[in-house]
């Protein structure tokens, strides 16, 4: 590898070799990933149907198109800071899947009851916290910085 006369051999083969991450913090980032990817569309499907369809009340779906986009943002900044290795991530993390879990036991139940919804909810949620307690990501994520 050469590098135009900026460094020479010797200061290149003296530059920290940067760590491969766990399949456990890879496999972690790529579920939060894919959550807020959901979060994305199920943000752009409310904002569809905010101009398509007639809401019951406007000033609530403004509201929860809203906080679904805030959410779909604050998960894709932890997820991109988890791959940083930043310590505060975990506690954002879990604080997401517990709520995540919540709305997933309230798809069981009620009636509008959505149990496939509720498992394509909960168990992601519950991999992710497992994940999250494993010794290679708490060691991944216990830098600060």
């Amino acid at each position: 590898m050469q590098i135009n006369g900026f460094l020479g051999d010797d200061a290149v083969s003296e530059l920290p070799a940067k760590p491969a991450r766990h399949p456990f913090v890879l496999l972690l980032v790529v579920l939060l990933f894919m959550e807020c990817a959901l979060l994305v569309g199920a943000t752009i499907y409310l904002v569809i149907e905010l101009l398509t369809a007639m809401a019951d009340s406007l000033a609530s779906a403004v509201a929860l198109t809203v906080l679904t986009a805030i959410a779909a943002i604050w998960l894709g900044f932890i997820a991109a800071n988890v791959l940083r290795g930043r310590a505060w991530t975990r506690g954002a993390a879990i604080v997401w899947q517990v709520l995540q879990g919540a709305v997933a036991i309230g798809c069981f139940q009620g009636i509008f009851a959505q149990p496939t919804i509720g498992w394509l909810l909960l168990v992601p949620a519950l991999v992710v916290l497992v994940l999250l307690f494993t010794p290679p990501v708490v060691g991944s994520l216990s830098h600060r910085s």
